[in-house]
């Protein structure tokens, strides 16, 4: 299963700030139909690229994306003998490979377009849902380690206005810092900050791994962090996180980028299927409608990718050789034959290890 790279995607912490421009503008949340979507020109059912038995898998750029498509895909070939092609897209484009036919699955879609929704699944109909991945989409604002344990209050943004100078560093002055990966992320935190009243300065450690190093550091000497954070990640699984409670996300909130005085939403992670492929594809389509694992499953394949180094083929194999059940339901066998089948190709043929990306 070789990756067709297409660009790569942005992190879910950004993905997750487009869902809420778009919805902000559009007034709604969730699967409400957008307005703005029923102004677009309508050019009919675009051509569908077809189902040739190979399935064709959107992969985003984040270690939880890539952790869904590798289990799916070992899954596909190794269990069902359905070949597979890995392509590397971002969240937005997906949408369109999905229109096309050139991509046959998206297994984890956090909402982000809501016009090509509309477009394609109720105007076109050449994309239909194919059910709850099984995580639910999260960010918000969390302390490191032990320091909510200590400072309870915390929990809360109002509590946490009392004790912000904790967070300060030498960079901040007396303000305390709100750290977070990317710079692009940081348009609504900086809006609800002032909204709040509280003495905080957003700073961008500059990207994903300098966030999670951060955390790290954070968590293993014990001086504290404050950090705009997501879930599902692997990280979470291995330091401790304590969420501050922000007000409570409500349709409308967000409208004006300028006086957010709200939290993030929750936002339960959907798949979606090309039409063509969901009408012709068979076990395959069977079993990527079954496809729905928890947070804590994920981010385990995710850290053996991100954090552990194997391959997303590897990191797959040996989830499932440890989860035989759960592959089992998806596919309508028992954990006994899952396991038969395993053994059975690795006396054939050690399958070689491919990377999703």
């Amino acid at each position: 299963m070789k990756p067709s790279r297409r660009g790569r995607s942005a992190l879910p912490v950004r993905v997750l700030l487009a869902t809420l421009t778009a919805l902000s503008t559009l007034g709604m949340l969730g699967g409400c139909v957008p307005g703005s979507a029923r102004g677009q020109e309508d050019t009919g059912a675009a051509a569908s690229a077809g189902f040739d038995g190979k399935v064709s898998i959107a992969v985003p750029g984040w270690a939880g994306g890539q952790a869904n498509a590798a289990v799916a895909a070992y899954v596909l070939e190794h269990q069902l003998g359905v070949p597979v092609e890995l392509v590397d897209t971002d969240p937005d484009r997906a949408w369109d490979l999905l229109d096309s036919g050139e991509v046959h699955i998206v297994l984890e879609d956090w909402g982000a377009s809501p016009d090509k929704q509309e477009l394609y699944i109720r105007r076109r109909q050449t994309v239909v849902p194919a059910g709850e991945l099984g995580p639910v989409g999260h960010v918000g604002w969390f302390v490191t380690g032990d320091y909510a344990v200590a400072h309870p209050e915390v929990r809360t943004w109002e509590g946490l206005a009392g004790r912000t100078g904790d967070f300060a560093t030498a960079a901040t002055g007396g303000r305390g810092r709100l750290l977070l990966g990317h710079p692009d992320d940081a348009s609504f935190d900086r809006s609800l900050i002032d909204q709040l009243g509280l003495e905080l300065t957003v700073v961008a450690a500059g990207s994903e791994e300098e966030l999670i190093e951060a955390l790290r550091t954070a968590d293993r000497t014990g001086i504290p962090v404050l950090a705009n954070w997501w879930q599902p990640h692997w990280l979470n699984s291995e330091i401790t996180m304590t969420e501050v409670e922000l007000p409570p996300y409500t349709p409308g909130c967000r409208t004006d980028p300028e006086r957010v005085r709200c939290g993030y939403p929750d936002i339960p992670l959907r798949k979606y299927l090309n039409a063509e492929f969901a009408g012709t594809g068979g076990e395959a389509v069977e079993f990527l409608r079954a496809f729905r694992w928890s947070t804590e499953d994920q981010n385990e394949v995710a850290r053996l990718i991100a954090d552990k180094g194997l391959t997303p083929e590897g990191a797959a194999a040996q989830w499932v050789a440890a989860n035989p059940e759960k592959t089992g339901f998806w596919i309508g066998r028992s954990a006994e034959q899952v396991l038969e089948r395993m053994e059975a190709e690795a006396e054939a043929e050690p399958p070689a290890a491919h990377n999703v990306g």
